[in-house]
């Protein structure tokens, strides 16, 4: 039963999202506002990757600090900045340490709400899908795209659950990075994505990267996928206190109802 008298089944599962805060040494207190009001707006936050400037512990470290203010799980994945330093292992640490569950190809369950979270990884979309052919490079390009998709696939099949949500940081559709130069989509995400997406259905997928995208785009079996880089959430929801709220309906059907609310 929550504070407000209301069952978690006769409501709606709320989701608060934001990705790409690009956390640096720089950044103590400027973050903390973003969180500070979540508890009783939402169930869990999640947060797609880039969460740290360069990759450093020492901006994980603040980025802890920030968060601790957040009454409510979290749940995350990295993006490529914070692969930037050779350091990732030390992020992950530093943010599980402060009670942070980083997925890497695993799964994790928030009031019977599967989420299944992967960094992914770029490569394009649809016919313009990078192939593994020709020199090593190239082969080995595509296999880290693959990789991430089947790391997806598995921990999305791992779950038994009615509701499945996917976190990653770059996107598995061309429709929300729309407004990016287009000549970079291929490095914004890639349709590899969504294939497991199709297999083990989700209820909505979240990601970050596309800066200059757009906010709310579908796959092609019409699941909402959300972008909530947070540049893109300044600009078109609050410059001040931008994040993005995703209800799931208090029943098993799919899809998802958004909103936004400035905390």
């Amino acid at each position: 039963m929550d504070s407000d008298g209301t069952s978690a089944v006769e409501r709606p599962f709320r989701m608060a999202a934001v990705g790409d805060l690009h956390c640096a040494k720089e950044s103590v207190g400027r973050l903390r506002p973003l969180f500070a009001h979540l508890e009783g707006r939402a169930d869990v936050l999640l947060l797609c990757g880039d969460l740290t400037n360069h990759g450093l512990p020492e901006e994980a470290s603040v980025l802890a600090k920030e968060l601790s203010i957040a009454n409510v799980p979290i749940l995350a994945v990295l993006g490529n900045h914070d692969h930037e330093s050779g350091h990732a292992v030390e992020v992950v640490q530093i943010l599980s340490s402060e009670g942070v569950r980083v997925l890497d190809g695993d799964s994790h369950v928030v009031g019977g709400v599967g989420f299944a979270g992967v960094k992914g990884f770029c490569g394009g979309f649809g016919r313009g899908t990078l192939g593994p052919w020709g020199e090593a490079a190239v082969k080995a390009f595509v296999k880290e795209a693959l990789d991430e998709a089947l790391k997806l696939e598995s921990a999305l099949a791992s779950l038994r659950v009615d509701r499945r949500v996917a976190l990653l940081h770059y996107s598995p559709v061309r429709d929300t990075v729309v407004g990016e130069p287009e000549e970079i989509y291929p490095f914004l995400g890639c349709s590899r994505l969504e294939e497991p997406l199709e297999r083990y259905p989700v209820d909505a997928a979240f990601h970050g990267h596309a800066h200059r995208g757009a906010l709310e785009g579908k796959t092609r079996v019409g699941t909402p996928v959300y972008n909530v880089a947070l540049p893109l959430l300044r600009r078109e929801l609050s410059a001040e206190a931008p994040i993005r709220i995703v209800e799931l309906p208090p029943n098993a059907s799919r899809g998802a109802s958004s909103r936004s609310v400035a905390t």
